[in-house]
């Protein structure tokens, strides 16, 4: 028997689809998140077996549970399934009264969070005591919105009941109220954004899982595209019984597959049965995509909020060898900061400065893009409309930074009061005890005119330039400066070791934190971890005049042979053949 609960829907102020996060799972990735979760039960002999989707969607999850449950046991079966869309609802009941209609199911529209909040009474998650019946079974594809969609309001009234901080996706109170429900022996499959694995937002939420369940195994399904939606899928497989042993990352199985240019020496009809060769294996599939599947063992560094990467004896031996030949990292040079961030670009930032009526504000700066993205040295974009200048109404005082008296720019002022109700709807700015006409993130005005790393969030090849002429970075780009000024040669070995094959090997198999097309992000977490030789080494010596020489003839054919002679030395300076480039 089939009921179903209707009650008042959530997210009712944006959009549904947006809000609720909602991507429903192909049946074939349904199924096999079923197989590994069943070869890993051990359902109790008599009485029911409860079974759980908190946010069953179209209900193919639970369809895909029950259906690989030999007969014995699905007679035992008790569902449950939670969902705030109504249609949904409808389907997932539509589904399961059709493929099992006497099978005990009970479907509710329904928030999953709130339902486990209100089961401790309104407290806290993580209050102690059972409070309802626990499910043998649960999987899940959580939603994968971040909290800032949903408002402010519920940002902040889900950080708080969850004990969550910082930049929150939706799904990671998910993982912590599955543990509340899953039962000490049950086991749960868990479909959702790799994304919680190598950020910093993910540190509670890595933290969290290691100590409330035992994962078995974990699949980083990266860019697959498993999904219609630009969603970089994994799964997780847990026992409801948490291991001391786990909450270092111990013992646990990890399989990653990604896309790749590589020779294929094998074929496999999907995805997921490419997931079933062995360890570094390059799998061509129908559709022509080649695939790397990889198989190892869950390593972060021994630290429960350390970023999640896939461990071998090959990766290892590799890490190790550059570990053994790193003076310092790139956190040595300085503090890696993001460029600046308006909240306001069309007024802040313009190529057409000097149409306007008035003539050109004073406080103009030119604005350094992932336009001018080059190796080595910066390019001129072809484009004029790419080249732009930035207005920037700060300046620097013994007191630190300041906003700029307007009084004495009036071109300035007379283009700012036009656009200043604009600016003041920027009410965050205000709030912060801020100028309206201010940058939200203007960084340090005295920082630009020195020699700086430059380098864009995302690319699929590492891309860092240095500039020497002042540019303002903006919000798409990172920057590095010396902050001590006798080690400005820090600066030219950094580029010459970002800008090496070397480089992305090892951000790879440290980090691993791909996009869609083999895309990286190069970020403040993971380039500050970027290698140093010894800089004093005859080596490194040799790679830093090197490199100023590339940057000093850049752009030229002579430049880019200098480059892959410099390549050739960064590996050899880490203590690695240059041909020695492991996947």
């Amino acid at each position: 028997m089939l009921d179903t609960v209707t009650t008042t829907p959530r997210y009712s102020d944006v959009d549904r689809q947006k809000s609720d996060g909602a991507t429903y799972t192909p049946i074939a990735f349904a199924r096999f998140v079923a197989e590994q979760m069943l070869r890993a039960a051990e359902l109790p002999k008599s009485g029911k077996i409860r079974v759980l989707d908190p946010a069953c969607g179209d209900g193919v999850l639970l369809d895909a549970l029950i259906k690989n449950l030999p007969p014995a046991f699905r007679k035992r079966v008790e569902a449950v399934g939670y969902d705030t869309d109504p249609e949904a609802i409808r389907i997932a009941s539509q589904r399961l009264r059709q493929d099992f209609p006497d099978l005990d199911v009970r479907l509710e529209q329904k928030d999953f969070l709130e339902h486990v909040l209100s089961l401790q009474g309104g407290g806290d998650l993580f209050s102690a005591g059972e409070v309802q019946e626990s499910f043998h079974l649960v999987i899940a594809n959580p939603p994968y919105v971040r909290t800032q969609i949903m408002g402010t309001q519920q940002a902040q009234q889900l950080a708080q009941s969850f004990g969550l901080t910082g930049r929150v996706d939706l799904y990671y109170p998910f993982f912590l109220g599955i543990s509340q429900v899953l039962a000490d022996n049950g086991v749960t499959g868990v479909i959702t954004s790799n994304r919680f694995m190598t950020t910093k937002s993910g540190q509670a939420v890595r933290r969290a899982m290691l100590s409330r369940f035992r994962i078995l195994h974990a699949w980083d399904l990266g860019d697959t595209k498993i999904f219609d939606a630009a969603v970089l899928p994994s799964v997780l497989l847990a026992h409801g019984t948490p291991d001391p042993k786990h909450k270092h990352g111990n013992g646990i199985a990890y399989s990653s597959i990604y896309e790749t240019n590589d020779t294929a020496i094998a074929e496999a009809e999907d995805i997921l049965s490419a997931l079933h060769t062995d360890n570094d294996t390059v799998i061509a599939i129908p559709d022509g995509r080649h695939f790397r599947v990889r198989h190892g063992v869950l390593d972060n560094g021994g630290d429960p909020e350390g970023i999640w990467r896939i461990a071998t004896q090959a990766t290892d031996q590799w890490l190790a060898t550059v570990e053994a030949n790193t003076w310092e990292t790139f956190r040595r040079i300085g503090k890696i900061r993001v460029g600046v961030k308006s909240t306001a670009d069309k007024i802040f930032i313009r190529n057409d400065w000097s149409i306007l009526p008035d003539g050109r504000p004073e406080l103009l700066r030119p604005l350094i893009t992932r336009k001018c993205a080059r190796r080595f040295k910066a390019v001129t974009p072809e484009n004029a409309k790419h080249i732009k200048e930035i207005l920037y109404p700060h300046k620097v005082t013994e007191n630190g930074r300041v906003a700029v008296d307007l009084g004495c720019y009036p071109k300035t002022a007379s283009y700012l009061e036009k656009h200043r109700s604009a600016l003041e709807a920027r009410t965050y700015l205000i709030e912060a005890g801020r100028k309206w006409y201010e940058l939200w993130v203007p960084q340090d005005p005295a920082a630009w005119p020195s020699p700086k790393l430059v380098f864009p969030d995302i690319s699929d090849k590492p891309i860092f330039w240095i500039d020497m002429d002042g540019g303002v970075v903006n919000g798409e780009c990172y920057w590095l400066q010396c902050e001590n000024k006798d080690e400005q040669d820090l600066l030219w070995l950094a580029l010459a070791v970002a800008n090496s094959s070397f480089i992305e090997t090892f951000y790879d198999h440290r980090f691993n934190n791909k996009l869609y097309a083999g895309r990286r992000r190069y970020i403040t977490q993971y380039v500050e971890l970027f290698p140093l030789p010894n800089p004093k080494c005859d080596e490194a010596v040799a790679i830093i005049d090197l490199a100023k020489i590339i940057h000093a003839k850049t752009p030229s054919i002579e430049a880019d042979q200098l480059a892959a002679d410099l390549d050739t030395r960064i590996w050899r300076v880490f203590g690695l053949p240059a041909e020695e480039v492991l996947r």
